[in-house]
């Protein structure tokens, strides 16, 4: 019988991640990622011609979710 894979492993050595690799981790759908993106919510840095979102990035995402969530509760 084959194990089944249920998530794609994260490769903790990487500085800048695919827009579809910053939605994965935010258990976001890639559309709303390049909206949050278009918004200035999410930052992202162009590489060449190439979108990327810098790691530390989601973090200060998270972050001011989670003080936002505080300062409206």
């Amino acid at each position: 019988m084959e194990a089944i894979q249920l998530a794609t492993p994260v490769d903790t050595t990487l500085v800048l991640l695919t827009v579809e690799e910053a939605a994965r981790r935010l258990s976001i759908g890639r559309t709303l990622c390049y909206s949050l993106i278009r918004t200035g919510e999410l930052e992202s840095v162009p590489v060449g011609r190439l979108r990327r979102v810098p790691v530390a990035a989601l973090d200060d995402y998270a972050a001011r979710l989670r003080q936002t969530h505080r300062t409206a509760a």
